[in-house]
């Protein structure tokens, strides 16, 4: 299961949206290797296609594909030299995958901001500058542990030096290194370093209802944000966690009626989620019979037997050919075996690149 660490200086909401990302939280025994540490929250990514498909066939089941979130320990100036949790803070961020970055843009003087003033360019700054002077430190002492080997010149040595060079070179000049263009072998040799600046980040600019937002009043300090998104080419959502907070009290078809009486107009936690569903490169497909449906995930691009993997290992290195359908064109037939008879359901092999809404029935 892939994860996302929740990021943020204090004061953010960084929290309260863990809190009401929670509240969609799935049961454990339909994911074995998840954690049970209560910063960690295993949630579901709600999909309307798997809801059809676990009715189209009468399912006893219906089990949504997960993204974990890890709400990482708060965020201090310093934290790459060890101020605060910092030490904490970096190794959590290591273990994830992507990154999402809680960003306050509201006034309220009742929420004192770290800082003393609501400015939200100058957070991803600070959060930024960290994340690139705790790559800075990895990689100058990688660098320098491998001057032994390069020196009696093992070829893997030197590879990796030469890269991690480029790499210091750009973090040194306050870029991410995922800003340089690396070969896939290239990516390989540094993947074991698990770098911080390497991972994709998701802004959440967190605003409050009944607050100054800074994007509802042409802010300067807005604006600042604007322009670092269009020139970084950056993925970002706008969130009220607070109401998000309020809402998860609330059944399922209550929540749109109360979030519009309370003139809410961010996006909403689920579509947070696909975001970050997406910020990851993933796709899903799905399984569905009497017993169960069940939404999978994998990266895009994956052939067939990669696919299968995610349900069990046998699936990649045992599998012979799959049977294969659009989601769409399988409820549209009316059965399977219609399906069949019209020629929607396709046998395809190893070569065959899995579809976001494809149907798989795997032969092992």
């Amino acid at each position: 299961m892939l994860s996302i660490g929740i990021v943020g200086l204090p004061n953010v909401g960084k929290s309260t949206l863990f809190n009401a990302l929670t509240e969609k939280s799935v049961s454990a025994e339909n994911y074995p290797f998840c954690t049970i540490d209560p910063s960690v929250g295993v949630v579901s990514v709600c999909d309307t296609r798997l809801d059809k498909l676990s009715k189209f066939s009468n399912s006893k089941k219906t089990i949504y594909t997960a993204i974990e979130f890890v709400d990482i320990a708060g965020l201090v100036e310093g934290a790459h030299s060890g101020e605060g949790l910092g030490n904490k803070f970096l190794a959590n961020i290591r273990e994830t995958d992507a990154i999402l970055q809680v960003v306050r843009i509201f006034e309220d003087n009742d929420v004192i901001h770290v800082k003393g003033k609501v400015d939200p360019m100058n957070d991803i700054e600070v959060i930024n500058l960290e994340l690139i002077m705790a790559d800075f430190q990895t990689v100058s002492k990688r660098i320098a542990n491998l001057i032994k080997d390069v020196k009696r010149g093992d070829k893997d040595s030197v590879l990796e030096k030469e890269v991690l060079e480029k790499i210091e070179k750009i973090l040194d000049a306050g870029k991410f290194a995922n800003s340089l263009d690396l070969s896939e072998k290239e990516l390989e040799v540094i993947k074991g370093l698990h770098l911080l600046t390497m991972k994709p980040i998701l802004y959440a600019f967190n605003k409050k209802m009944g607050a100054e937002n800074l994007d509802e009043t042409d802010d300067e300090r807005w604006i600042k944000v604007e322009r670092f998104l269009e020139e970084s080419n950056s993925k970002w959502v706008k969130i009220d966690t607070q109401i998000e907070h309020e809402l998860k009290d609330l059944p399922e078809d209550e929540r749109l009626d109360y979030k519009q009486s309370l003139g809410g107009s961010s996006d909403d936690i689920d579509y947070l989620i696909h975001k970050g569903y997406d910020l990851l490169n993933l796709i899903t497909y799905f399984t569905t019979g009497e017993e169960e449906s069940r939404a999978w995930t994998t990266k895009r691009d994956s052939t067939t037997p990669e696919a299968g993997a995610s349900i069990h290992t046998d699936f990649m290195e045992k599998f012979i050919k799959a049977d294969v359908i659009n989601w769409e064109e399988l409820l549209k037939s009316g059965s399977r075996s219609e399906a069949r008879e019209k020629g929607f359901i396709r046998m395809e092999g190893k070569e065959y690149i899995v579809k976001d809404g494809d149907v798989i029935e795997f032969k092992i």
